[in-house]
């Protein structure tokens, strides 16, 4: 680790990722994409702005699907090993939590908790969908 950035890259080690600065948000998501995505109960995220995000080796193998305009999700094509999401409609891209090693993973919220399939009694506040300043109710869900 660096004093200003992270690094991560996939399963296999072919596509390498930095990201620069600090995240804008680190949380948990609960919507059945991500749990489908991620093969788990959940997802562990940090949202960066793009430009703080770079793949520093192995883009030629970077493969990339949008199942809605919301999300573009990005993956080895060597190994199957996730790597981040493009929110372009958040203006954010979500490197996984797990990707980047040496990350201090401190979560702040928990967002689509309506769908978790996985109760969490951790105190932090709980989204039914997204916060208003990213286009959801707002509304919080009881832990």
């Amino acid at each position: 680790m660096h004093e200003n950035h992270h690094d991560g890259q996939c399963f296999c080690g072919a596509v390498a990722v930095r990201v620069t600065g600090k995240p804008v948000a680190m949380g948990y998501c609960h919507c059945a994409s991500c749990r489908a995505w991620s093969a788990g109960p959940v997802n562990a995220f940090s949202l960066w702005p793009p430009a703080a995000v770079s793949v520093t080796r192995g883009a030629e193998h970077v493969g990339a699907f949008s199942k809605t305009p919301n999300s573009v999700r990005k993956w080895c094509k060597l190994c199957g090993g996730h790597l981040l999401t493009d929110h372009p409609g958040f203006g954010l891209v979500d490197v996984y939590a797990a990707v980047l090693k040496d990350l201090s993973f401190t979560p702040e919220l928990h967002v689509n908790y309506d769908e978790t399939v996985l109760a969490m009694h951790d105190g932090l506040p709980k989204q039914r969908d997204f916060p208003k300043e990213l286009g959801g109710s707002g509304e919080l869900a009881a832990e």
